[in-house]
C-alpha cells in the first residue's frame, strides 16, 4: 500500500503481473477444455424431444434414469421440474415420431409399477437448433462490438480495448468452466452469459469513470498511482454490489431447483470473474496500453480561461 495525502491507497497495479499469470492460466485451461471437451449443448441447440411427466409421489431421479436406460434411452437427460413429483426428460433426436416416442417413454417409466402422467411433449428440430446456435454466437459478437464502439466514444480507445479484453476474458473463462464440468449449455445459460457481459461492463465503466476523473483532477502522480487510487475509491461500491448479487444467485443455485442450475452457475462464475477483471484485467490493460494524463484531458476551447487552482 501507498499512503497519499487523501489516505490509504491499495497497490492493485503492483500485483498486476501475478494477476496476469493467473488470468493466462485460467484462459489456457478454459481454451483447452473448450477445444478438447467442448460444450455439452442442450436440446435448444442440438434438437431433440422434451417430455414432462408427473408422478403421484416423490420419485428418485436415479430410478428414472435406470428405467430409461433399460428401455434404450440411455442418452437422456433427466431432472426435477418444480417439485420432486415432476420430471423433465430431454432426448436426443430420433427417427421415431413424437407421439410414439412419448408412449415408449411412459411405458418405460411405468414398468416398475409407478403411475406416470404425460404432461407435455415438445419437439425441437435440428434446423432450429442450428439457427439458435448461430444466433447465439452472433448475439455475443454484436454485444462485444457495440460495447467497443460505446466505450470508445465515451472514453478513449485504450479504455475501449481494455473493456473488450476484460469481457472476452470473462466469457471465455465462464464457457471454459461449463466445458470442463460438462454442464448442459442451453438458452437460459446463453442468456446468463449475455447478462455477465452487461454486469462486467457496468463494473468496468464505474472504474473507468473514476480513473478518468482522477486523471483530470490530480496534478501529480504516475498513471499506476492514479489507477490505484481510483480502484481503491470504487472498491467498497464494487464489493457491496458483487456480494449482494452473489447472495441472490446462491439462493437461486441452491433453492431454485435443477432447472435453473446452469443459469445460476453461469452468473455466479461471471460475477466473481467480472469483479476480478474490472479491477485487474481492464485497468491493467489500460495501463499497459500507455494511457497518460494528456490522453484524458478535455479539449480546451479558444477563449475559455482555465480557472482551476
Amino acid at each position: 500500500m501507498q499512503i497519499l495525502k487523501t489516505g490509504t491507497v491499495i497497490d492493485f497495479m503492483g500485483k498486476r503481473r501475478l494477476a496476469m499469470y493467473l488470468s493466462v492460466a485460467l484462459l489456457a485451461v478454459a481454451i483447452v477444455a473448450l477445444a478438447v471437451r467442448g460444450l455439452q449443448l442442450g436440446i435448444d441447440f442440438t434438437g431433440g424431444t422434451l417430455i414432462e411427466v408427473g408422478y403421484q409421489e416423490n420419485v428418485d431421479l436415479e430410478s428414472v434414469r435406470k428405467s430409461l436406460a433399460e428401455a434404450g434411452f440411455g442418452d437422456s437427460t433427466v431432472q426435477h421440474f418444480g417439485t420432486l413429483r415432476d420430471v423433465l426428460i430431454r432426448l436426443a433426436p430420433r427417427d421415431t415420431n413424437t407421439a410414439e416416442l412419448g408412449t415408449q417413454v411412459l411405458q418405460a417409466l411405468a414398468a416398475d409399477g409407478h403411475k406416470v402422467e404425460l404432461r407435455r411433449i415438445e419437439f425441437v428440430g435440428p434446423q432450429v437448433g442450428d439457427e439458435l446456435t448461430e444466433d447465439g454466437a452472433l448475439a455475443v459478437l454484436v454485444a462485444l462490438m457495440a460495447i467497443l464502439i460505446y466505450v470508445g466514444l465515451r472514453f478513449e480507445w485504450r479504455f475501449a480495448a481494455g473493456s473488450v479484453i476484460a469481457l472476452v476474458h470473462d466469457v471465455t473463462i465462464t464457457l471454459g468452466l461449463f466445458a470442463l464440468l460438462q454442464v448442459e449449455f442451453d438458452l437460459p445459460v446463453l442468456a446468463a452469459v449475455l447478462a455477465v457481459i452487461g454486469y462486467s461492463l457496468n463494473d468496468t465503466i464505474v472504474v473507468f469513470d473514476r480513473i478518468r476523473e482522477n486523471f483530470r483532477k490530480l496534478r501529480k502522480g504516475e498513471p499506476a498511482e492514479i489507477i490505484n487510487r481510483s480502484l481503491t475509491e470504487t472498491l467498497s461500491r464494487t464489493l457491496i454490489t458483487s456480494l449482494t448479487t452473489l447472495l441472490v444467485l446462491l439462493a437461486l443455485f441452491f433453492l431454485g431447483g435443477e432447472i435453473i442450475h446452469g443459469f445460476a452457475l453461469a452468473l455466479l462464475v461471471g460475477v466473481v470473474v467480472g469483479t476480478y477483471s474490472s479491477i485487474y484485467v481492464a485497468s491493467s490493460a489500460v495501463l499497459m496500453l500507455g494511457v497518460s494524463k494528456a490522453d484524458l484531458m478535455p479539449v480546451e476551447k479558444e477563449g475559455v480561461v482555465d480557472d482551476r487552482p
